[in-house]
């Protein structure tokens, strides 16, 4: 695959552009060995330049991810010298972002910083170099700065495991995989909605006749349009080193979805948020429209990002690996233990980290997220959980083989669970509740804190001399109420979990608040202070008042400038609609999501009543059925 990260100054472009020694150390640099030495930064940027001219590059930029989740960049051009200084350091003007109060509305500066862990690349002719954002008393204004210091206490944690086990391991890095899910449209019939186009949601829509009912377009054969879309992706993507592995249709009608191979985690942050514009710009050259809000369309599936997360280290100890017989092997059993605890003590904190604007309209919808955090380990680990925390001991079940016609193969040790928010699938863990327009940088972030907090505290009690199956039957026996391997939409789960006295959550926003209370300053201690906990809070909540109030705005743009004037036309009656959308304009923030839905009813009612040619959107049955 010649063309794989041919658009990246990967090592062995690197090597063919910088001296040997240079490169050593970059390469040192970008596995967190060393910092990078002001004496190299000079060569190091003039390489850069001449490589990225030489593939037709005009400007460059500091590519960060600000607040709100998006990549964001200020070009300059190649005019004149390009310094190391310019390289490491860039002032794009923090004034416009989200901050939640890191800084007053008079301090406009912020800095970026080049992050060599993700090789720079070229992107539309821009040089792009992956970078931090931070305010200039140095608070991070981005979710790239938490996930590294998150993975870096992470890595003392797990190292901390391992000297006492006495496991030579040098160092350990996060791994992740993103499932993106995503929604297809024709371009023409997008811009016609302007709800869509603007938000990325459909406020109104009737139903459709025929929807998912069938579950007859997921796994279905790729139209021939879609499929060229996709390949055209999948060109792009490969030059800029994202590794995509899988397509294919997905549940609801237009929706597909595509997952790459696992990467180190900030690397797959990173390449994630560049796929994701990467779609969109496609699309637009396909004239199509990619959609990533989490429910674009009523009354079929929304979209997720299931994340894949794992532990391995720089010699492929994957952390989360339980062999054929995990109860002998410690490492994994206590590595599942703190897991367990992390989860079971702060499955808030966990809702809080997927509490997107779009994510609540999927919240107990049938469809990831559930409204309650478990974890579903599979048949036989939870059998094995259970052995241990009653301090019984565990025998292990011969996997067993399923005869086929012409072969036979292994059969699993337990059925996958499609509802379940945070399930083991065989060597990592798949997060399924987080909304397909994050940037998982803030769930991961999250996810690692966690575990690394838990894990420190196991590893108090051990290195205090406590037998370890004391330790973990003792963590076993509360921790084990978050297991839940049954249909997590149902409600006699919902019962259960009352009784176990998990959090249940009405809406993901409800979780935010947790960020501000004083187990979350322990947690995230060597993550966020006190003030970026804050901010963190206050910006998330923040953006979804925002996003509510956008969407009252548009909806009554709609119905005033459309769907009234076509009913009057008609002569519907729109007493009950109008009474709604008046109801609609004096809610106060908290019934807000209520009223939307109310009004969103009595327009849907007028447009199945209303003759098609009347009516000023397309609708579902266009924008869904296309191909």
């Amino acid at each position: 695959m010649s063309e794989f990260g041919s658009h990246t100054f990967h090592r062995d472009i690197a090597d063919t552009f910088l001296p040997k020694d240079v490169n050593r150390h970059l390469i040192d640099v970008t596995l967190k060995k060393t910092k990078i030495h002001l004496s190299h930064i000079d060569t190091i940027a003039e390489a850069l330049k001449k490589w990225a001219v030489s593939q037709g590059a005009t400007h460059y930029c500091h590519w960060f991810q600000p607040l709100t989740g998006f990549a964001s960049e200020k070009h300059d051009s190649f005019i004149g010298a390009f310094s190391g200084q310019q390289l490491l350091k860039g002032e794009p003007d923090a004034s416009s972002f989200p901050s939640g109060g890191l800084r007053n509305t008079a301090e406009a500066r912020g800095y970026t910083s080049w992050d060599p862990i993700t090789p720079p690349f070229i992107f539309n002719r821009i040089l792009c170099l992956p970078s931090f954002f931070f305010s200039w008393k140095g608070e991070a204004l981005d979710f790239k700065i938490p996930l590294i210091r998150s993975e870096i206490k992470l890595e003392k944690a797990v190292l901390r495991l391992f000297k006492f086990l006495k496991i030579s391991q040098a160092s350990i890095h996060v791994t992740l995989g993103c499932e993106q899910e995503y929604f297809l449209v024709d371009r023409d019939k997008y811009l016609k909605r302007y709800d869509l186009h603007l938000i990325g949601r459909t406020l109104c829509g009737a139903p459709l006749a025929k929807g998912q009912q069938l579950e007859d377009h997921y796994f279905r054969v790729i139209p021939p349009r879609i499929l060229t879309y996709m390949e055209e992706v999948e060109k792009q993507a490969c030059s800029l080193g994202i590794p995509l592995k899988t397509r294919h249709a997905e549940v609801a009608p237009s929706q597909y979805e595509v997952a790459p191979i696992f990467e180190s985690s900030s690397v797959a942050v990173d390449h994630n948020i560049l796929l994701m514009e990467l779609m969109k710009q496609t699309a637009y050259q396909h004239n199509l429209a990619c959609i990533f809000h989490e429910k674009p369309f009523a009354g079929i599936n929304g979209s997720g990002k299931h994340c894949n997360w794992s532990i391995s280290t720089d010699t492929g100890f994957n952390l989360f690996h339980p062999t054929e017989s995990p109860h002998t092997h410690l490492f994994f059993l206590l590595a599942i233990t703190a897991l367990l605890d992390a989860v079971y003590l702060h499955s808030d904190l966990l809702m809080a980290s997927i509490a997107t604007p779009g994510n609540d309209y999927r919240l107990g919808g049938h469809e990831a997220p559930p409204p309650i955090i478990s974890v579903c380990l599979g048949n036989m680990l939870t059998e094995l959980v259970e052995s241990l925390s009653f301090g019984k001991k565990f025998t292990s079940h011969p996997q067993e083989k399923i005869d086929l016609i012409i072969t036979s193969i292994s059969k699993d040790y337990s059925d996958r669970n499609r509802t379940s928010p945070f399930v083991f699938t065989g060597n990592k863990f798949e997060f399924r509740a987080v909304g397909a327009s994050a940037n998982c940088a803030l769930p991961l972030f999250v996810l690692n804190s966690l575990f690394a907090h838990q894990l420190d505290l196991l590893m108090e009690e051990l290195e205090g001399g406590r037998d370890p199956y004391r330790v973990m039957q003792d963590h076993l026996k509360e921790s084990k109420n978050i297991l839940f391997s049954g249909n997590g939409y149902s409600q006699q789960w919902v019962q259960e979990a009352k009784k176990r006295k998990l959090p249940i959550f009405q809406s993901s926003s409800e979780a935010i608040p947790t960020f501000l209370s004083k187990k979350a300053e322990k947690v995230f201690e060597g993550v966020l202070s006190k003030n970026e906990l804050k901010a963190y809070a206050h910006t998330l909540q923040e953006q979804r008042e925002k996003y509510l109030e956008i969407e009252k705005n548009l909806l009554q743009e709609i119905f005033y400038t459309g769907v009234l004037p076509a009913a009057k036309r008609s002569k519907l009656p729109t007493n009950r609609a109008q009474v709604a959308m008046k109801n609609l304009q004096n809610s106060p923030l908290k019934g807000l999501r209520k009223r939307l839905d109310r009004a969103r009813e009595e327009i849907d009612t007028i447009e199945n009543h209303l003759e098609a040619k009347e009516w000023p959107l397309p609708k579902y049955r266009e924008l869904l059925f296309f191909t």
